[in-house]
Protein backbone atom coordinates (compact mmCIF):
# COMPACT_ATOMS: atom_id res chain seq x y z
CA UNK A 1 0.00 0.00 0.00
CA UNK A 2 2.81 2.45 0.79
CA UNK A 3 5.70 2.99 -1.60
CA UNK A 4 9.32 2.47 -0.71
CA UNK A 5 10.34 5.92 -2.01
CA UNK A 6 11.43 7.09 1.43
CA UNK A 7 14.05 4.36 1.79
CA UNK A 8 17.51 5.67 2.64
CA UNK A 9 19.62 6.51 -0.41
CA UNK A 10 22.99 6.20 1.29
CA UNK A 11 24.48 3.62 3.60
CA UNK A 12 25.93 6.42 5.74
CA UNK A 13 23.58 7.82 8.38
CA UNK A 14 23.88 11.50 9.29
CA UNK A 15 25.01 12.12 12.84
CA UNK A 16 24.27 14.94 15.24
CA UNK A 17 27.95 15.95 15.30
CA UNK A 18 28.62 19.54 14.24
CA UNK A 19 31.66 20.77 12.35
CA UNK A 20 32.56 24.45 12.12
CA UNK A 21 35.11 26.19 9.91
CA UNK A 22 35.43 29.71 11.33
CA UNK A 23 36.07 32.96 9.50
CA UNK A 24 39.78 33.41 8.81
CA UNK A 25 40.37 29.65 8.44
CA UNK A 26 41.52 28.35 5.05
CA UNK A 27 41.59 24.63 4.26
CA UNK A 28 42.94 22.88 1.18
CA UNK A 29 41.94 19.27 0.59
CA UNK A 30 39.00 16.92 0.90
CA UNK A 31 36.67 16.84 3.90
CA UNK A 32 34.27 14.02 4.72
CA UNK A 33 32.05 13.76 7.76
CA UNK A 34 28.72 12.30 8.83
CA UNK A 35 27.80 15.48 10.69
CA UNK A 36 26.42 18.93 10.01
CA UNK A 37 28.80 21.63 8.63
CA UNK A 38 28.86 25.38 9.26
CA UNK A 39 31.45 27.05 7.02
CA UNK A 40 32.44 30.68 7.52
CA UNK A 41 36.03 30.26 6.29
CA UNK A 42 37.47 29.10 2.95
CA UNK A 43 37.66 25.54 1.64
CA UNK A 44 39.53 24.63 -1.54
CA UNK A 45 38.63 21.01 -2.23
CA UNK A 46 35.78 18.58 -1.81
CA UNK A 47 33.23 18.47 1.01
CA UNK A 48 31.06 15.37 1.45
CA UNK A 49 28.44 14.75 4.13
CA UNK A 50 25.07 12.95 4.27
CA UNK A 51 23.85 15.85 6.43
CA UNK A 52 23.30 19.61 6.04
CA UNK A 53 25.86 22.26 5.06
CA UNK A 54 25.49 25.95 5.88
CA UNK A 55 27.83 28.32 4.04
CA UNK A 56 27.88 31.64 5.93
CA UNK A 57 28.18 35.11 4.40
CA UNK A 58 31.97 35.06 4.73
CA UNK A 59 32.24 31.41 3.66
CA UNK A 60 33.82 30.28 0.39
CA UNK A 61 33.92 26.83 -1.18
CA UNK A 62 36.02 26.26 -4.30
CA UNK A 63 35.51 22.66 -5.39
CA UNK A 64 32.83 20.03 -4.93
CA UNK A 65 30.06 19.92 -2.34
CA UNK A 66 27.95 16.78 -1.88
CA UNK A 67 25.30 16.81 0.85
CA UNK A 68 21.65 16.23 1.65
CA UNK A 69 20.61 19.88 2.24
CA UNK A 70 22.52 23.13 1.78
CA UNK A 71 21.89 26.71 2.85
CA UNK A 72 24.25 29.08 1.03
CA UNK A 73 24.89 32.71 1.93
CA UNK A 74 28.50 32.98 0.74
CA UNK A 75 30.46 32.16 -2.41
CA UNK A 76 30.50 28.75 -4.07
CA UNK A 77 32.42 27.80 -7.23
CA UNK A 78 32.42 24.27 -8.56
CA UNK A 79 30.18 21.23 -8.61
CA UNK A 80 27.25 21.04 -6.20
CA UNK A 81 25.25 17.84 -5.56
CA UNK A 82 22.36 18.30 -3.12
CA UNK A 83 19.94 15.38 -2.80
CA UNK A 84 17.40 17.42 -0.81
CA UNK A 85 16.87 21.18 -0.76
CA UNK A 86 19.36 23.85 -1.85
CA UNK A 87 18.52 27.29 -0.42
CA UNK A 88 20.31 30.31 -1.87
CA UNK A 89 20.07 33.32 0.41
CA UNK A 90 20.12 36.88 -0.95
CA UNK A 91 23.91 37.21 -0.42
CA UNK A 92 24.80 33.93 -2.18
CA UNK A 93 27.04 33.79 -5.27
CA UNK A 94 27.04 30.41 -7.00
CA UNK A 95 28.99 29.49 -10.16
CA UNK A 96 29.42 26.05 -11.69
CA UNK A 97 27.23 22.98 -12.00
CA UNK A 98 24.31 22.06 -9.75
CA UNK A 99 22.37 18.82 -9.35
CA UNK A 100 19.57 19.31 -6.83
CA UNK A 101 16.32 17.81 -5.61
CA UNK A 102 14.63 21.11 -4.69
CA UNK A 103 15.79 24.69 -5.21
CA UNK A 104 14.89 27.84 -3.28
CA UNK A 105 16.36 31.17 -4.38
CA UNK A 106 15.88 34.45 -2.53
CA UNK A 107 15.83 37.73 -4.50
CA UNK A 108 19.37 39.10 -4.77
CA UNK A 109 21.13 35.73 -4.97
CA UNK A 110 23.43 35.29 -7.98
CA UNK A 111 23.19 31.92 -9.75
CA UNK A 112 25.51 31.48 -12.74
CA UNK A 113 25.33 27.72 -13.10
CA UNK A 114 23.86 24.87 -15.05
CA UNK A 115 21.16 23.31 -12.90
CA UNK A 116 19.63 19.84 -13.11
CA UNK A 117 16.61 19.03 -10.98
CA UNK A 118 16.27 15.39 -9.99
CA UNK A 119 14.80 13.14 -7.33
CA UNK A 120 18.09 12.42 -5.59
CA UNK A 121 19.10 9.38 -7.62
CA UNK A 122 22.19 9.79 -9.82
CA UNK A 123 21.46 9.82 -13.53
CA UNK A 124 23.78 9.40 -16.48
CA UNK A 125 24.39 12.25 -18.91
CA UNK A 126 23.69 15.22 -16.65
CA UNK A 127 25.29 17.74 -18.98
CA UNK A 128 22.83 19.62 -21.13
CA UNK A 129 23.34 19.22 -24.87
CA UNK A 130 25.19 22.14 -26.42
CA UNK A 131 23.89 23.86 -29.49
CA UNK A 132 26.21 24.07 -32.50
CA UNK A 133 28.43 27.12 -32.20
CA UNK A 134 27.78 27.58 -28.49
CA UNK A 135 31.03 27.76 -26.57
CA UNK A 136 29.46 28.99 -23.35
CA UNK A 137 26.03 29.74 -21.93
CA UNK A 138 24.52 33.06 -22.98
CA UNK A 139 22.39 35.37 -20.90
CA UNK A 140 19.39 36.78 -22.70
CA UNK A 141 17.13 39.68 -22.21
CA UNK A 142 13.88 40.32 -24.05
CA UNK A 143 15.39 42.67 -26.64
CA UNK A 144 18.14 40.17 -27.52
CA UNK A 145 15.58 37.40 -28.02
CA UNK A 146 13.47 39.60 -30.30
CA UNK A 147 16.54 40.67 -32.30
CA UNK A 148 17.71 37.06 -32.77
CA UNK A 149 14.22 35.89 -33.73
CA UNK A 150 13.89 38.62 -36.36
CA UNK A 151 17.33 37.76 -37.79
CA UNK A 152 16.30 34.13 -38.48
CA UNK A 153 15.21 33.36 -42.05
CA UNK A 154 11.45 32.98 -42.34
CA UNK A 155 10.06 29.72 -43.70
CA UNK A 156 6.77 29.65 -45.59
Amino acid sequence: MFSEKKAKKNNVEPSSAQNRINEGTKLKGDISSTGFFRIDGTIEGNVHTPSKVVLGKTGVILGTLSCENADLEGKFEGSLQVSGTLTLRSTALVEGEIVVGKLSVEPGAVLNASCVMQDGTPKAGLNAPKLPGDSQPRLFNKQQKIKEASALPKSD
